[in-house]
């Protein structure tokens, strides 16, 4: 199991790399099939999505479509038109076809979009930025070094849990871990590249801080995917990545990761 998850972790680091590097089209339509396949796990997940594709997932997949339409065109003026324009048709749907739907499905529905499909877009829109190809590996760095080194640390020194309930594995001191872990890695990183950037003399400092705060928030993105899964009694998310399950329990820390990291480079950089 232990092999399995590490190969995988591998080829998702080169396929990673690959994607960033190449950016454009190929980065957009990636994070565009990542989050079609997350929101099918997550609907999946719930109960919205039982065979086949629904009304109301449908517009939402349709909703995500058009979304990344829009991010690929710059249309940030338009963006609300897209999330509006979803929300009143799952509505139209919910209302014109009653009782079909509960309530819980529309708001689902509508969460997922925004969830998985609108976060995920903040990986492109960061490499979109200027200078975003060194600030978009941050979102790595936040979430998956953070993963790694609050494992890491957890294992050794973890004795205080803290979500004892919803996972009972992570420490405190895992997570103090985790945040310092990252900030290290982002340091480092902000050092080795500081020679390719106009801002020079603080980077590695303004990476350092992004780490830290990105980590925090990856930590809430991953306890929060737990947390929807064992409100479902499921264990993972799908079976699509082997050793680690699906694109969500992957990408869960990333998704809510990706807007931070988007936000604070623009702030900072």
């Amino acid at each position: 199991m232990f092999l399995t998850r590490l190969i995988s972790g591998i080829v998702l680091v080169i396929l990673a790399l690959f994607v960033n590097i190449l950016g454009g089209p190929v980065l957009l339509l990636s994070m565009l099939g990542i989050s079609l396949i997350g929101m099918f796990e997550l609907y999946r997940a719930v109960g919205i999505q039982k065979k086949g594709i629904g009304l109301l997932s449908g517009v939402a997949y349709l909703g995500a479509i058009l979304w990344y339409v829009f991010v690929w065109f710059h249309l940030t003026d338009l963006y609300m038109l897209i999330i509006s324009g979803t929300l009143i048709a799952l509505l139209f749907i919910y209302v014109f076809s009653y009782p079909r739907y509960h309530a819980e499905e529309v708001f689902g529905t509508f969460f997922g979009l925004l969830y998985v499909a609108v976060s995920l877009s903040f990986i492109y829109q960061t490499r979109a930025l200027p200078e975003g190809k060194w600030h978009v590996w941050l979102i790595i760095i936040c979430a998956w070094g953070c993963d790694t080194t609050a494992y890491a640390v957890g294992r050794l020194l973890g004795k205080h849990k803290m979500a004892p309930v919803l996972s009972p594995k992570k420490s405190v001191e895992g997570a103090i871990g985790g945040i310092i872990g990252a900030a290290l890695i982002g340091l480092i990183y902000g050092l080795s590249i500081r020679g390719f950037l106009e801002e020079k003399a603080s980077i590695g400092l303004i990476y350092a801080l992004i780490g830290a705060v990105g980590a925090m928030i990856s930590m809430i993105g991953d306890l929060a995917a737990s947390a929807i899964k064992r409100n479902h009694e499921i264990k993972d998310y799908g079976h699509l990545i082997p050793g680690h399950g699906g694109i969500l329990d992957r990408f869960d820390s990333v998704i809510i990761t990706a807007p931070i990291i988007y936000f604070l480079s623009y702030l900072l950089g």
